[in-house]
């Protein structure tokens, strides 16, 4: 077991080329490939090493930085050099290396700026796992909002990615260090903040001052390049957010055999401000994805499946699993299911685990009042059936669906009528 466990420790060395071009018709684009000194485990010598390994130990990888170059396509104008984020950071920006990055660990790092690009008005977090988002929360403070977005689902945060958008103080930093998290990214450090960090040692922690014009970056869009399995490349411009404010958004509205359906409510002011911040985390979430958002912090997240209900169905059923570890964890500071094992061990009274329970069902999971956000639309209203049954007082998706006269009349038929808005943009990520 000793042996396998070294794979996940070593730096391979890839076999890249320093440099690549890419070619679109005349326009040339130069990237340089992003190396950092480190000093070899075994031979103690200070060597150049590029990523640790790619999505797994045996999988060769390199990130590069686009150095020279503007591209043009048509009327649109794409990221040119000059603005680096996490492809230009250098040794003095890896303020503790920890374990060896890996190309994970700064693609996490990089859907969660592709969130917070949109979240920029306030402190907000976005912690990450497998490139998807575990918990995401805005607040008045960057405390609030890392202690909120890590109790929306403590469980997937353990070894995940903590990326925060503002300066980290210390007591942000002392909550952090409290649990077991892979990275931390923010645009800087108070220095009580990183010497408080710096006591995890395998913890990579990183500065990324281009942040600080984070909010610049949601005007901006890169080609995106999917190679397939017979070398051929599948290319795109990336998905720009249009919902900026409520006034993107649309009623939902459908015309069926000669009749037209409308909303009956329209959504609350805070029913707007968590369509906004939900349509946000979306931009981040692989698809098919439903996702439950309150007061500006994520409930629970369902992702990568391949049909609407299901998915919906499993974001649901991840917010009671959530809601009931974060009581037990406030109240009794362990985990949900070592306590129900304490229980069934007869170490701790029934009654406890039977007050949670009890709790998280009357609650719902925390889903009552919440936003339900959808990347693409219903093609039946069952979808949308499960989040009115769980309690959601407003929906957002795209519209366009054939049957949206059907998912609007299931949210006028609840009691009292769940609002929706279209945004008119799909948010399909894969």
């Amino acid at each position: 077991m000793d042996d396998y466990r070294k794979m996940y420790f070593e730096v391979r060395e890839d076999h890249f080329p320093d440099e690549l071009t890419v070619i679109f018709g005349d326009q040339k684009l130069r990237y340089r490939k992003r190396t950092w000194e480190i000093k070899d485990p075994e031979t103690g010598d200070v060597v150049r090493r590029g990523l640790r390994y790619g999505e797994n130990p045996d999988q060769e990888a390199a990130i590069y930085e686009l150095v020279e170059g503007s591209l043009e396509l048509g009327a649109l104008r794409f990221v040119g050099p000059g603005r680096g984020l996490v492809s230009a950071l250098t040794e003095a920006e890896m303020i503790q290396f920890g374990k060896h990055p890996s190309k994970i660990n700064l693609t996490d790092v990089d859907n969660a700026l592709n969130i917070l690009r949109y979240l920029m008005d306030r402190p907000c977090v976005a912690i990450m796992k497998h490139n998807n988002p575990c918990g995401v929360a805005c607040s008045d403070t960057l405390l609030e909002a890392y202690e909120r977005a890590y109790m929306a689902d403590r469980i997937a945060a353990m070894g995940g990615c903590v990326v925060l958008n503002r300066c980290v103080d210390r007591a942000t930093a002392d909550m952090i260090s409290l649990a077991y998290v892979e990275v931390v990214a923010a645009p800087d450090y108070e220095p009580a903040a990183a010497n408080i960090l710096r006591k995890r040692k395998n913890l990579r922690i990183l500065r990324l001052p281009g942040m600080a014009a984070l909010e610049d970056y949601r005007r901006l869009q890169v080609v995106e390049f999917k190679s397939l399995i017979d070398g051929g490349i599948v290319v795109q411009h990336s998905q720009r957010n249009r919902v900026k404010n409520k006034n993107d958004l649309m009623p939902a509205r459908a015309v069926y055999k000669g009749k037209e359906y409308t909303i009956k409510r329209l959504p609350t002011k805070r029913e707007y401000d968590d369509m906004i911040f939900g349509w946000a985390v979306e931009m981040g979430v692989t698809s098919n994805s439903v996702i439950y958002v309150k007061n500006g912090c994520t409930v629970g997240i369902g992702t990568g499946e391949q049909d609407r209900v299901g998915v919906a169905e499993i974001a649901a059923r991840k917010a009671y699993t959530k809601f009931a570890d974060a009581i037990c964890w406030r109240r009794y500071g362990m985990a949900y299911w070592e306590h129900a094992a304490a229980v069934r061990r007869g170490e701790r009274p029934a009654r406890e685990k039977e007050e949670i329970d009890a709790e998280t069902a009357e609650k719902k999971g925390g889903l009552i009042d919440s936003v339900m956000i959808s990347d693409g639309f219903f093609p039946f209203r069952d979808g949308a059936d499960v989040g009115i049954r769980e309690g959601v007082s407003a929906i957002l998706q795209p519209g366009g669906g054939m049957r949206d006269w059907e998912v609007i009349e299931a949210c006028n038929e609840a009691n009292p009528p769940v609002a929706m808005m279209f945004t008119g943009q799909r948010a399909f990520k894969h």
